[in-house]
C-alpha cells in the first residue's frame, strides 16, 4: 500500500491543493444543495431510463470534446448540464456531471475535470432556481426561464473558465490574461447564444414531439451539434497552424539577428496592450498581436553584416536597412488571401513612419500612417530602447518612457503616447525587459506565452547613418 502511494503521480503542491479546494468546495455545496432540496433517485418526474439517457448524453458530450492550446479543451456538456438543471432538482445536473465524465489516465487531471464541471453546474442550477421561485414578469409576459437560462449560462461559462485558467496559471506559469486569450475569450459568444438551445432541449424532452418520447428530439439535435464540434476543431487547428507558421518565420529571423531575442514578442505584447485598451477589443489586440509579431520579417532579406554592424551606417546601408518594411510585405503577399489580411501588411510596410511625416517607406504624417502601424511603431522603439544593440547600450524603462513622451507629436501619435504613459505606470511584464525575458524563459512556449538603453535626440530615420530607437 505504502509502495503505491510512493509511485502515485502527484502534480506541483499549489496546484494540487488547488484541485483538492476545488473538489472539497463541489462536495461541501453539492452536500447543503442535497440536505435542502432532498435527496432521491429517481428524483420526481424522472425515471431511471431517464437518468441512464442523459448520463450517456453527458459521456458523448465530453468524449468528442475539443483540445484547445495551453491543455485544456472544450464541449457541449454545458448543453445538456444545463438541460438536465433545468429538469432535475438542482442537485442531480452536478452530480452526473461529476461521475459521468469518461476517465482520465492521470488521476488528478480527472478529479479537476469533474470537480470544477460540477461546481460551475451546481451554480448555475442555484442561479436557475432563483429565477424558479422569484417569477421575473413584462407585463404579462414571463422572462423567468429565458433570463434564467442566459444567467445560468453565463456563470457556468465564468466559473468554468476561471478555474481553468487559475489551474493552467498554477500549472506551467503562463500569465491569466494569456490563457483567456488563446483558450476562453472567443468561445464566451458560443456559451451565451447556445445557452437557450439547452432550454429548448429541455422543454422537448418534458413534451415529446416524436414517438411518444422527448429523447428522439434530444437525439436530432445531436446531429446539428455533432457537425458544430468541427467548425471549434477547425477554427483551433487554424490559430495553431498559424501561431506556428508565426514561430517559424520569427525564429528564422532571430537566427539572423540574435540580439534582438524576443524582441518581437514583447513588442507584440506592448502593442496587443495597448489595443486592447484603445479599442476594448479581444479580437482587434489579438489580429494586432499577431500583425507585431511579424512587423519586422522583412530583415529575414538584409544581410547580417549590414544588421549586426557596430559602427555608423552608410547612405546606402541605410537605405538597404529601411527597405525591410517594403521586403516584408512582398514576403507576406503570397499568404495574403489565405492566411494575413491588410492589418498585417499595414504594420509591416509602415510601422516605421512617423507622426511629422518624416518616416519611411512613404513619408506618411499623423493620420494618414494607419493607426494599428502608430501602436506597434510606438511598442517597437520603446522595445528597442530598452533593449542593448552593437551600436549601443540599452535605457532604462524611466529612461525610455521619458523619450517617448519627448517625441509625443514628432515622432509618435500624442493620443497613444498618452495611453502608453497610463499603461507603463501600471507596471505590465513588459515594461522591465529582463523581467520580461525571465518570466518568457519560465514558459513553454513561445508562440502560446503568457501567453499569455547612444544617447540621442533620435534623429529622424530618413536621416543616413543614424541609428533610432526604432530599430
Amino acid at each position: 500500500m505504502l509502495q503505491n502511494l510512493r509511485r502515485l503521480e502527484l502534480p506541483p503542491p499549489r496546484v494540487l491543493a488547488f484541485i483538492l479546494a476545488v473538489f472539497a468546495t463541489f462536495l461541501l455545496l453539492e452536500g447543503y444543495v442535497i440536505l435542502r432540496y432532498g435527496f432521491s433517485l429517481p428524483p420526481p418526474g424522472l425515471s431511471w431510463f431517464d437518468l441512464l439517457f442523459w448520463a450517456a448524453l453527458v459521456f458523448w458530450s465530453v468524449r468528442v470534446e475539443v483540445r484547445l492550446p495551453l491543455s485544456a479543451s472544450m464541449s457541449h456538456l454545458f448543453l445538456f448540464a444545463l438541460a438536465l438543471v433545468v429538469l432535475a432538482p438542482p442537485w442531480l445536473a452536478p452530480l452526473w456531471v461529476f461521475l459521468f465524465q469518461p476517465s482520465d489516465s492521470i488521476w488528478y487531471k480527472q478529479l479537476f475535470n469533474r470537480s470544477q464541471d460540477a461546481l460551475a453546474t451546481l451554480t448555475a442550477a442555484l442561479i436557475w432556481q432563483v429565477f424558479q421561485i422569484n417569477r421575473l414578469s413584462l407585463g404579462t409576459l414571463d422572462l423567468s426561464s429565458g433570463v434564467g437560462i442566459v444567467l445560468a449560462a453565463a456563470t457556468l461559462f465564468s466559473i468554468n473558465s476561471s478555474l481553468i485558467a487559475l489551474v493552467i496559471h498554477l500549472a506551467i506559469g503562463t500569465p491569466l490574461r494569456e490563457v483567456w486569450r488563446k483558450n476562453i475569450g472567443w468561445s464566451l459568444a458560443s456559451y451565451l447564444l447556445l445557452s437557450p438551445l439547452a432550454l429548448l432541449l429541455a422543454r422537448a424532452y418534458e413534451t415529446p414531439l416524436l414517438g411518444n418520447w422527448g429523447g428522439w428530439t434530444v437525439l436530432l439535435f445531436l446531429i446539428p451539434l455533432y457537425y458544430s464540434r468541427f467548425y471549434w476543431d477547425e477554427k483551433v487547428r487554424l490559430e495553431q497552424a498559424f501561431d506556428t507558421t508565426l514561430e517559424v518565420l520569427m525564429h528564422a529571423l532571430e537566427a539572423k539577428e540574435p540580439e534582438t531575442r524576443m524582441h518581437s514578442e514583447r513588442v507584440a505584447d506592448i502593442a496587443s496592450d495597448i489595443a486592447r485598451a484603445l479599442y476594448k477589443d479581444e479580437a482587434k489586440a489579438q489580429e494586432i498581436y499577431r500583425a507585431a509579431r511579424l512587423h519586422d520579417i522583412g530583415k529575414i532579406g538584409i544581410p547580417e553584416t549590414l544588421l549586426l554592424k557596430t559602427d555608423k551606417l552608410t547612405p546606402e546601408e541605410y537605405r538597404i536597412v529601411q527597405s525591410h518594411t517594403t521586403l516584408g510585405a512582398k514576403l507576406l503577399k503570397p499568404a495574403e488571401k489565405v492566411a494575413f489580411g491588410p492589418l498585417i501588411y499595414n504594420v509591416i510596410l509602415h510601422h516605421h513612419e512617423r507622426w511629422d511625416g518624416r518616416g519611411y517607406p512613404k513619408g506618411l504624417a499623423g493620420h494618414e500612417i494607419p493607426e494599428e502601424a502608430r501602436i506597434v511603431g510606438l511598442a517597437d522603439a520603446y522595445e528597442a530602447m530598452t533593449a542593448s544593440r552593437p551600436y549601443r547600450p540599452a535605457k532604462s524603462s524611466e529612461e525610455a518612457l521619458k523619450e517617448i513622451q519627448d517625441l509625443s507629436g514628432i515622432q509618435f501619435d500624442p493620443k497613444l503616447v498618452k495611453l502608453f504613459t497610463q499603461l507603463w505606470h501600471q507596471n505590465p511584464l513588459w515594461r522591465d525587459r529582463q523581467a520580461y525575458l525571465d518570466a518568457k524563459e519560465g514558459s513553454v512556449s513561445r508562440s502560446t506565452l503568457p501567453q499569455l538603453y547612444s544617447e540621442s535626440a533620435s534623429p529622424s530615420p530618413s536621416e543616413p547613418g543614424q541609428r533610432t530607437s526604432e530599430q
